[in-house]
């Protein structure tokens, strides 16, 4: 195969970054906006072209940062809206705030890429495989490093594209490393010559549509649960607002009653009080309300109390749960989010300065049970929570106490009429389709859907509105391979892979120079 040519200089650098900051903002897209997965690849594709021409580390890690900046702040700018407009944060600061934490996220992607320049091999296969290998690793250090912020990873980008049939095999950091494969494939044929670019582009397009011939059916239908989605649309200004509250909650509160569905869902902290701040007898009417055999609940709600600690929690109301401890089943949010839920070390005096109704939760276990009900195991998790798929897995661990239906219940009116409520749904779709189980979600503002085994939205609630959205899921048993090898092993097989080949690369490097001396 001919090696590609090393060239001694790219363009000037101010262009250069100019168009890896362009790349990188067209980058941020698909994650908002559906079916542009191939956006996304030749987004990453400028990238490495540009990169491979550098001429050196330190210049390939500045066009990488500048990417991956631009990609970070045109998908997580509305934690701007979080800061200012709801945290009473100065404008300038929260935008700073903001751009300064995607600069640092950024790092991970700078480091890649420089190391990419430094061992790339020098023809288009070799080159790809160490690119793919050292995205997943910068993916993962984001996903993972700090407790994790793993918002807007490649892979969601494919949520509806060839390369989702993947995602119950290697998940979505699996085919974020695909595409990241695909997209220097393709740059390495814009340099290449001969028969080599037009191995490589073949290479590129058998990669991409691959994915559509693995076999895809894992998991068998488990009964079937009609269920009832409250979508109560309050502002997140008026949330905590104690004159404001008996409204809002007490709209809520009657749509959870008068529901005839088998499971009722509530959204995060759709109860903004503890149990025992409710007017006297409330609590209990809410519990005899679910006492049916044929009805449950599963409601958003804080819990805890000042001697051991408050937790973001949702509550299972039903006859069988009226025999747990506490009268209800109770999960409670494990991952939680910085600044909003836990204040990171060294960083109380940025959240003092913001208006947050929130403090330091105490967190829940890793894999907490599923909530049962009419045959169904349901399996909660809170807000963001869904973006931690390994997490998700690990409750996969014994398959026969597994999830069969997944929930998710957010408020992320924080974020305003913005894109993170379209991201959000896409985040959850991806869970939907590595562990094939549906998802429902109850949220504030949206997006509150019913999601199939297969990551399709079958129904949803236009997002900022007031409303019940009723239907029927489809339980699923059965493992994934991804939900067999993440739920056991965690990301340690992906983690260990990259590692593998950036080691054998670097080692094959030095052979070749250790050589040419």
């Amino acid at each position: 195969m001919t090696r590609l040519p090393r060239p001694a200089g790219g363009w000037p650098l101010g262009i250069e970054l100019t168009v890896a900051l362009a790349a990188g903002a067209l980058h941020a897209l698909p994650f908002a906006l559906t079916r542009l997965g191939w956006l996304q690849m030749a987004c990453v594709a400028v990238l490495a072209w540009r990169v491979g021409a550098a001429g050196g580390p330190w210049r390939a890690a500045l066009l990488g940062g500048a990417f991956s900046t631009a990609w970070l702040v045109g998908s997580v700018w509305w934690l701007f809206i979080s800061m200012h407009r709801y945290g009473g944060l100065p404008a300038w600061m929260a935008a700073l705030a903001v751009l300064a934490l995607c600069a640092f996220l950024a790092l991970y992607l700078a480091a890649a890429l420089a190391a990419w320049v430094r061992w790339r091999p020098g023809r288009p296969a070799g080159d790809a495989l160490l690119f793919a290998a050292l995205w997943l690793l910068a993916e993962l250090a984001r996903g993972l490093v700090f407790t994790g912020f793993p918002w807007a990873a490649a892979g969601y980008a494919h949520v509806d594209g060839p390369l989702a049939g993947l995602a119950a095999w290697v998940g979505v950091y699996g085919i974020g490393a695909v595409s990241a494969g695909v997209a220097a494939l393709v740059a390495g044929a814009v340099d290449a010559a001969g028969r080599a670019r037009w191995a490589a582009m073949a290479a590129a397009l058998l990669l991409w549509f691959a994915p559509l011939a693995l076999p895809q059916r894992f998991t068998d239908p488990a009964g079937t649960l009609s269920v009832a989605l409250i979508q109560g649309n309050v502002p997140q200004n008026e949330k905590f607002v104690t004159e404001l509250q008996p409204e809002a909650l007490g709209w809520a509160l009657r749509q959870m009653v008068d529901a005839r569905a088998q499971l009722v869902v509530a959204p995060e902290t759709v109860i903004p009080l503890l149990p025992s701040q409710l007017p006297d007898g409330l609590w209990e009417q809410l519990r005899a309300a679910f006492a049916d055999a044929g009805r449950a609940a599963l409601i958003g709600v804080p819990l805890g109390d000042p001697a051991t600690g408050y937790t973001n929690s949702a509550a299972g109301l039903s006859r069988e749960s009226a025999a747990l401890t506490g009268g209800h089943y109770r999960y409670d949010k494990h991952h939680l989010v910085p600044f909003g839920e836990f204040i990171p070390w060294g960083f109380r005096w940025f959240v003092a300065m913001m208006d947050i109704p929130l403090g330091d939760f105490n967190r829940g276990p890793p894999a907490a049970p599923s909530f049962e009900t009419q045959g169904q195991r349901i399996g909660p998790n809170i807000c963001y929570e869904d973006l931690f798929g390994e997490e998700l897995a690990a409750r996969f661990a014994d398959p026969a106490r597994a999830p069969t239906v997944l929930a998710n219940l957010s408020n992320i009116a924080w974020f305003g009429d913005t894109v993170a409520i379209s991201q959000h749904l896409q985040i959850s779709r991806m869970r939907a389709i590595e562990l094939q189980r549906p998802m429902i979600r109850a949220t504030n503002t949206g997006a509150t859907a019913l999601i199939d085994h297969h990551g399709r939205v079958v129904r949803a609630l236009a997002p900022h509105t007031r409303g019940v959205l009723e239907g029927e899921v489809e339980g699923r048993q059965g493992n994934t391979p991804y939900a067999d090898w993440a739920g056991r092993l965690g990301l340690g097989p992906a983690i260990g892979l990259a590692l593998a080949v950036v080691v054998a690369a670097a080692a094959w490097r030095r052979r070749r120079a250790l050589a040419a001396a």
